[in-house]
């Protein structure tokens, strides 16, 4: 079904700037909003259930997958991640843009229901800066670090998948690039023919 909204997936492995850059991107483009999405870890620092994410049970997160709730659920760093379909089709339905931060697993399953998704890759500039950062941010201790790293071997090899890819060695020029795909897919045909139906009617463009 095609949507007037657009829906954007932003993935990366832990430590690219996944996070930082889309919160910096809604703070620039108030038309692109998150979908928060539902985890079984546990809060970290100072995230709130609501905000960041909806903080499960590991019980009541298999009972919404059993429902069907989910649009894409996936196990990440031992823990599970899921986005609610209903929340994301309500507000693209509605006009508005949605942005998802969400692994590669779930990227693709997403594609899979909405053919029209944008997948965005975030790649570090290199393996030393992608270890430092890690190291930097202290979440994490030694071990957990490494498994980080471990998985984004394997998660980086899967950047082929994905519409467009985006270096993050400069802050500023990898948000740059993140606005520049959001106001490109915006002026694409197809999204102008979805959110702009009315016009393309008058003008008797089919």
């Amino acid at each position: 079904m095609d949507y007037p909204g657009n829906l954007f997936v932003v993935a990366a492995p832990s430590g690219a700037g996944k996070s930082s850059l889309v919160k910096a991107l809604m703070e620039l483009d108030q038309g692109v909003r998150p979908s928060i999405s539902h985890t079984t870890r546990a809060a970290r620092g100072q995230e709130l259930h609501g905000r960041e994410y909806f903080f499960v049970g590991t019980e009541e997160f298999e009972a919404m997958v059993a429902e069907g709730a989910f649009l894409e659920w996936a196990h990440v760093h031992g823990n599970r991640y899921g986005t609610s379909r209903h929340a994301i089709e309500q507000r693209i339905a509605q006009g508005g843009d949605v942005i998802l931060e969400i692994d590669f697993q779930g990227a693709m399953q997403v594609k899979q229901i909405f053919a029209n998704a944008v997948l965005i890759f975030i790649l570090p500039p290199s393996w030393e800066e992608l270890r430092s950062r890690l190291h930097r941010r202290g979440e994490d201790t030694p071990d957990v670090i490494e498994t980080r790293l471990q998985n984004a071997a394997l998660e980086m090899a899967q950047a082929n998948q994905f519409d467009f890819v985006i270096i993050n060695e400069l802050f500023e020029r990898a948000l740059f690039d993140l606005k520049s795909i959001v106001h490109a897919q915006r002026l694409k045909y197809s999204a102008q023919r979805r959110a702009r139906a009315a016009t393309f009617e008058a003008l008797h463009i089919v």
